[in-house]
């Protein structure tokens, strides 16, 4: 039987959360190695991430389970991100289980379902930021029914306040994904050295550039031989748009040309960190990629009014293109052109992540152990 004094950990999305929850794990056990922690997944791949980066901590506490409905993918142990289960089927099937558990921690809005629709369960659910930027989706409603809610900044805390989220059902923490520990190892991606531009569309098409543009954008960037290319957009982008495989299997085997779907490198920051241009949209990625400010051009096929439009604000931190035919020259003159958008990159990133040094995780832990011991008190009950 577990100890009343347990963590469980929903690893039931998409492989881009782990690297937003999984920090958090560990330092949990540096914090206090009593405490038992279960770290539910839904497939395989998740079970054989955690299953490596979890020996190494030599930590009994921990338990890795399988949600109801697990799926087995034996096709990948590199992390690609799996066909998931039905999630809804999945939590109501694995809440007896989390009622028995203090404390839940997820990083997304589909598990707050449990406490929004059951009110009654005294599990305390702890909701931990996986998008920041001007485009996260603060006002959904399931937000409200987390006990507490873990952000990376002082600015981000404030858009929840504004929402009328009680003080102390929120804590800034800093950016819990810079203390994420396994990054894939840094490799030769390209047979020449030339500077490295990363296209990342967003998934929902009214907020992304792929559905007007992305084709044409991949044809652009592959007749280019000036810069090693990454084309790795989001994750879901997949679901949207059924052509995109076929798109990017096109130009893959071009020599300057990285194409990645699936892969864990996508997700776990390999790609931003090596990237010496940004080109996108509105993925959160951007305030990822400005802890270290480089050059960034946005593009804009619908020629938003985006300067009064506060979701859009991330675009002050680049040239905005309206035109595909203005997208070379923007492309040509962004590195000439940075040093105009250099202070507002670092200032956009430093409010939106706060403290990005690495120690958000262990901060973020610390305010998991205080709820922990407020549920769990000396008599050992759970007391909501």
């Amino acid at each position: 039987m577990r100890s009343r004094r347990s963590i469980a950990f929903l690893f039931l999305g998409e492989t881009l959360l782990i690297p937003h929850l999984y920090p958090i794990v560990e330092a949990l056990i540096a914090a206090d190695r009593t405490v038992a922690i279960d770290l539910w997944v839904a497939t395989s791949v998740h079970e054989r991430l955690l299953q490596r980066w979890t020996m190494s901590l030599n930590a009994p506490g921990i338990a890795i389970r399988r949600a109801p409905g697990f799926r087995r993918d034996d096709g990948d142990d590199g992390g690609r991100n799996p066909v998931l289960p039905s999630k809804l089927p999945m939590l109501f099937r694995l809440a007896p289980r989390l009622a028995r558990t203090p404390v839940v921690v997820c990083a997304e809005q589909t598990s707050l379902w449990l406490p929004r629709l059951m009110p009654w369960m005294a599990t305390r659910f702890v909701k931990t930021s996986h998008g920041v930027g001007s485009m996260s989706a603060r006002d959904d409603p399931r937000r409200r029914a987390a006990f507490h809610t873990l952000v990376p900044s002082e600015q981000e805390r404030e858009t929840y306040l504004a929402r009328g989220i009680a003080p102390d059902r929120i804590t800034a923490t800093g950016y819990v994904k810079a203390a994420f520990a396994h990054r894939t190892p840094a490799q030769t991606l390209f047979p020449q050295d030339r500077p490295v531009l990363l296209y990342t569309p967003h998934w929902q098409a009214h907020r992304s550039s792929w559905p007007a543009w992305g084709q044409q954008v991949v044809a652009m960037l592959a007749a280019r031989t000036d810069w090693n290319v990454i084309l790795a957009p989001h994750q879901r982008l997949v679901e949207q748009s059924p052509d995109l495989r076929g798109v990017l299997a096109r130009v893959a085997g071009l020599p300057h040309v990285h194409c990645d779907i699936d892969s864990f490198a996508g997700v776990d920051g390999s790609y931003t960190a090596m990237a010496d241009l940004y080109l996108g949209d509105t993925s959160s990625q951007l305030i990822e990629y400005l802890v270290r400010p480089r050059p960034a051009v946005f593009l804009d096929p619908v020629g938003r009014d985006w300067r009064t439009d506060p979701a859009y604000a991330m675009w002050q931190a680049g040239e905005v293109v309206r035109s595909l035919d203005d997208l070379p020259a923007a492309i040509d003159g962004a590195r000439a052109a940075h040093p105009r958008f250099a202070d507002v990159q670092q200032a956009m990133a430093r409010a939106a992540l706060g403290d990005a040094s690495g120690t958000g995780a262990a901060r973020a832990a610390d305010a998991i152990l205080a709820i922990l011991n407020e549920a769990v008190p000396e008599r050992g009950r759970p007391d909501r």
